[in-house]
């Protein structure tokens, strides 16, 4: 796995409210990021399971969006939590990995859906299928600011997950 780092952070106080830019936060592990939607229990689509505490995205993804559909979407729009430059997240499901501090657990894709379109615009889903991010667990909690390294954690004597060629 390259290495990556943490372009920008948003949070949201509600459902549907507008994610606002943030230098850092700060994740807490069972709940996810203060400040947002989720860790209120008030986000949209809010269950007290591991795959609500964070959201993660690729800047790449965004920027293919516009690229490949024609539709420029702002970091924030696109509804996200972490918005990150040189790591494939869609390898970390099933696998550990740290923002700076933090210890976070890929748990599933975070593919786009009607909510995320009608928010947004028409094409979305479609552009954003299966690079619309990654759900993850915070494991340990602390804080993320932006500039942090991602990577992988890996187990002793373990290689890590071959990058796609």
């Amino acid at each position: 796995m390259r290495e990556g780092k943490v372009i920008s952070i948003y949070t949201a106080p509600g459902a549907a409210a507008p994610m606002t830019a943030e230098p850092r936060v700060q994740a807490v592990a069972g709940k996810g990021l203060e400040g947002d939607r989720y860790f209120a229990g008030t986000g949209t689509f809010w269950k007290p399971q591991p795959d609500r505490e964070l959201t993660l995205i690729e800047i790449e993804a965004i920027e293919a969006l516009e690229r490949d559909y024609g539709l420029a979407l702002a970091p924030g729009e696109v509804r996200r939590n972490i918005v990150t430059r040189g790591v494939a997240l869609n390898h970390l499901v099933g696998h550990e990995f740290r923002i700076g501090e933090v210890t976070l657990r890929g748990i599933r894709l975070c593919e786009p859906c009607a909510h995320l379109q009608r928010l947004t615009r028409e094409g979305v889903i479609e552009g954003l299928a299966h690079r619309g991010g990654l759900r993850a667990q915070i494991v340990t909690g602390g804080t993320i600011a932006v500039g942090d390294r991602v990577r992988e954690v890996v187990p002793p004597n373990e290689p890590p997950s071959a990058e796609p060629s």
